[in-house]
């Protein structure tokens, strides 16, 4: 299945345009961030980003392989390609996280000047 996710991304470039200008995307500028097979079934899931040459806008596709049909969903992004990648190799937040940022937020006084310096 792995040497057939390089056709699909071949294949989404081709069909897909960027939804802001409606420039068709370039294979060098798409990148797959992270696969998983399904088994037993026959297919798998698929996370893609794209960079448009023309506006610099980017896209995030979902693709779900199910047998014969692929579902694809699209989301604009501001993330880079380098960020998806920084990003995917990073811990997932944890409910401490969202508990700390909660803390955070109820005694912000929203400088920002002086949060990002702490």
């Amino acid at each position: 299945m792995k040497s057939d996710f390089k056709k699909i991304i071949e294949w989404l470039t081709y069909i897909l345009k960027c939804p802001i200008c409606g420039y068709r995307y370039n294979l060098e500028q798409t990148k797959l961030i992270d696969s998983r097979e399904n088994k037993p079934q026959v297919g798998a899931n698929l996370l893609v980003h794209t960079d448009c040459e023309r506006c610099k806008s980017s896209v995030v596709f979902s693709i779900a392989i199910d047998g014969p049909e692929i579902f694809s969903v699209g989301m604009v992004t501001d993330l880079t390609s380098i960020d998806t990648t920084r990003f995917k190799n990073t811990r997932a937040l944890s409910t401490d996280d969202v508990l700390a940022m909660h803390q955070f937020l109820k005694v912000f006084d929203g400088d920002f000047r002086v949060a990002l310096k702490a």
